[in-house]
C-alpha cells in the first residue's frame, strides 16, 4: 500500500472538529512566533506606499552601547522633551533595521502588534482551510484515482486553492485590521486600538457621513479582497503542489515504520521549501494587497483593482518596488507553512492513535 492510500484512509478517520483543533493549534503557535517578521514586511510595503513614518526617538536602554548615531536620534536627557527623529531614523532600510527601530522608537512590544488580529484571523483562518483542504483532497483523489488517474497530480492545486478562497473570504475583516494595525504607527501615549477600533476606524473615517456612505460603509470592511485572493489562490497551489510531493517522497522514505518524530520532520521541511518558493512567487501580489488595505482615501479604495495597483507599483519603484518586503516575508512564510503543517500533522498522528484501523 503507498503512502499517499494510507495517509487517505487515515484521514477520514478522523472527526472535522478534530481536523479543526489540531489546525486551531498550529495556527497559534505559528501567530506568535513569525508576528515581528510580518510587522517588518507589513511596515515596508507600507513605506513603499508612501506612509510616513515621523516620530521621537527613545534613549538606548543600554547606554553602554550607544553609539553617535544613536544619540543624534536620542533626546539629551530624560527632563528634556524628546527631540523629533531626522529622516534617517523614520527611514527603514530593511528587516532588521524595522526590527531595530520598532524596539528602539516603539518599544519591544511592538514587535508583536497586530498579534491579537493574528490570532483571531489565524484560528478560524486555518481552522477552516485545513481541514477543507484535507476533505478536498481526499474526495478529489478518490473521483481521479478512479476516473482520470492523469489529472492526480493537480488534485493539491485544486483543493488548496478551493480551501484558501473559502478561508479568506469568511475572515477578510480581520485580516484588513491586521495590515492596518502592523502598517500605522501606534501613538506614544496610550493604549493602541485593537481589532475592533481598527476595523470602526475603517467606516467612521470621519465624522461627515452622509446617508449613502452609512448605508454602504461595511463595504469597506472587504477593501481589498480581491486583492488578496488574487495572491492567497496562487500561494496555495503553488504551495500545495510543492509540499505534497516533497512530504510524500520523505514519508516514503520511512515506509510502513513512521513514528511522530518522522511526520514532524517530514512535513516541516516539505512545508518550509513549499512555503519559501509561494511567498517569493507571489510577493507582487502580497505587495498589492498591503497597498490596497492601507488606502485611507474612501473613494480611491473602491475605484483601486489589483491590475491598476500593480501598474502603480510597477510606475513608482519598478521590479524592486514589486519585491518590497520579500526578505522578510520568506523569512516568515517558510517558517510558518512549516511550524503550521507539521504541527497540524503531528496532532492527527496522534490523535489517529486513537482509532482503531
Amino acid at each position: 500500500m503507498s503512502p499517499t492510500h494510507t495517509n487517505t484512509n487515515s484521514d477520514t478517520q478522523l472527526r472535522i472538529q478534530e481536523r479543526a483543533l489540531s489546525a486551531a493549534g498550529a495556527a497559534f503557535v505559528s501567530a506568535i512566533i513569525v508576528n515581528p517578521l510580518d510587522v517588518a514586511k507589513t511596515r515596508l510595503q507600507a513605506q513603499a506606499a508612501g506612509v510616513p513614518y515621523q516620530g521621537v526617538c527613545q534613549m538606548a536602554p543600554f547606554q553602554t552601547n550607544t553609539t553617535p548615531h544613536d544619540i543624534r536620534c536620542s533626546a539629551v536627557s530624560s527632563s528634556e522633551p524628546p527631540l523629533p527623529c531626522p529622516s534617517v531614523c523614520n527611514r527603514y532600510k530593511g528587516t532588521l533595521d524595522v526590527l531595530y527601530k520598532v524596539t528602539r522608537q516603539e518599544g519591544f512590544p511592538r514587535l508583536w502588534r497586530g498579534t491579537s488580529a493574528s490570532l483571531a484571523l489565524a484560528v478560524p483562518t486555518v481552522g477552516i482551510y485545513m481541514p477543507c483542504y484535507d476533505i478536498l483532497r481526499n474526495m478529489v483523489e478518490d473521483f481521479t484515482t478512479q476516473n482520470a488517474p492523469n489529472l492526480t497530480p493537480y488534485v493539491p492545486l485544486v483543493a488548496g486553492s478551493v480551501a484558501r478562497s473559502l478561508a479568506c473570504i469568511s475572515c477578510y475583516p480581520v485580516e484588513l485590521a491586521r495590515t492596518r494595525m502592523q502598517a500605522f504607527r501606534a501613538t506614544q501615549s496610550g493604549k493602541p486600538p485593537g481589532v475592533w477600533k481598527t476595523l470602526l476606524g475603517v467606516i467612521h473615517p470621519d465624522k461627515g457621513t452622509n446617508i449613502f456612505q452609512s448605508l454602504h460603509r461595511y463595504r469597506f470592511w472587504w477593501t481589498g479582497l480581491g486583492a488578496q485572493l488574487s495572491r492567497d489562490v496562487p500561494y496555495s497551489a503553488i504551495c500545495w503542489s510543492t509540499l505534497e510531493p516533497i512530504r510524500k517522497s520523505i514519508l516514503g522514505l520511512a515506509g510502513d515504520g513512521a513514528s511522530a518524530a518522522t511526520v514532524l520532520g517530514a512535513n516541516f521541511s516539505a512545508g518550509f521549501v513549499a512555503g519559501t518558493l509561494a511567498s517569493a512567487a507571489t510577493c507582487p501580489l502580497d505587495v498589492a494587497k498591503t497597498r490596497r488595505q492601507i488606502e485611507k482615501d474612501p473613494e480611491r479604495a473602491l475605484k483601486m483593482t489589483t491590475r491598476t495597483t500593480l501598474l502603480e507599483i510597477w510606475r513608482d519603484g519598478g521590479l524592486r518596488g514589486l519585491f518590497t518586503g520579500v526578505a522578510p516575508r520568506v523569512g516568515r512564510a517558510g517558517p510558518s507553512v512549516g511550524i503550521v503543517v507539521s504541527f497540524y500533522e503531528v496532532v492527527k498522528y496522534v490523535l489517529q492513535l486513537r482509532h482503531p484501523t
